[in-house]
């Protein structure tokens, strides 16, 4: 009884038709562990360096509690100085994490310090990418990215534990209908599968993810972190070339994005008791489909 788990592929360096044919076009994750080897933030990037580059900035800080339905979807915790928060996460356990803050804009000098890698795939987008902080214990609950795009997820400075589902498991992992995160109700670590049936026997994949190794996240994936160590990362996010998962994509962050949040604000509980209901409903028809006749 439990997740089906195998390991995601590891690879020191991989070439482009290689990475396009056995990775991208099929939609698989992989880790390519020497990917940064010509970054200067491979070596620059300390606690120490981004605290004097960023400074005092104010940033908003999320923990691991159960999403409030009266909020919309990543509403902060708290909120403390950018190099307060990297001194707190050195130093002792703590469930606080950063995300959605670009330390990038604030200190643009970074943007030299890192390569988009364009000699795999084309389509990257943003030119401030996205950066997490994380306490040793944090955990990033298990979700999708609401735009679709593939990921490349480094990390720096600690290891990270991932676990990723493909997309077509979102019925079964009790994805809640109009969000693109699941049931928050089960601990992915541990799970009750007496409680939670439809997760037993779901197939899915895990690494650690170490230090200046970067994990490649195809569309759609549905995944899990948790920190091993205080850290952080950065996403580089690509378009998936596909125009029917470009119109999904606009489709979540406009139309199911805004009605989520009007629903939440008008209705609030009794709304997210209804998209829990529905969502342990899917669960268990899409487990009887499942099951061998």
């Amino acid at each position: 009884m439990g997740f089906n788990l195998s390991q995601i592929d590891k690879v020191d360096h991989i070439s482009k038709e290689d990475f396009v044919n056995n990775y991208l076009i099929p939609r698989k994750p992989l880790v390519i562990k020497k990917a940064t080897e010509t970054w200067p933030a491979l070596h620059k990037w300390t606690f120490e360096y981004l605290k004097e580059t960023v400074g005092d900035k104010v940033v908003p800080l999320y923990d691991s509690s159960k999403a409030d339905p009266t909020k919309p979807i990543n509403a902060s915790a708290a909120e403390m100085k950018f190099s307060d928060y990297i001194d707190l996460i050195q130093n002792k356990p703590t469930d606080l994490r950063i995300f959605l803050f670009d330390p990038i804009k604030e200190a643009p000098k970074l943007l030299e310090d890192y390569r988009s890698p364009t000699d795999l795939m084309g389509g990257f987008l943003d030119k401030y990418p996205n950066m997490f902080f994380g306490g040793k214990g944090s955990v990033t609950f298990l979700h999708y990215d609401i735009d679709l795009a593939h990921i490349f997820h480094t990390h720096f400075n600690g290891r990270k534990h991932i676990i990723l589902f493909d997309y077509k498991w979102k019925e079964r992992l009790y994805g809640l209908p109009f969000a693109t995160y699941a049931l928050e109700d089960y601990d992915i670590e541990h799970p009750d599968f007496e409680k939670f049936p439809a997760l037993n026997g779901i197939e899915g994949q895990e690494t650690i993810l170490e230090h200046g190794e970067t994990l490649f996240m195809p569309t759609g994936y549905w995944h899990w972190m948790k920190y091993l160590d205080g850290s952080f990362s950065i996403s580089l996010r690509a378009w998936d070339k596909s125009w029917a998962i470009k119109a999904k994509s606009l489709y979540n962050l406009t139309i199911q994005r805004k009605f989520d949040n009007l629903m939440k604000a008008r209705f609030k509980n009794k709304y997210m008791d209804w998209k829990e209901e529905i969502a342990i409903k899917r669960a268990e028809k899409a487990l009887s489909e499942d099951l061998p006749r």
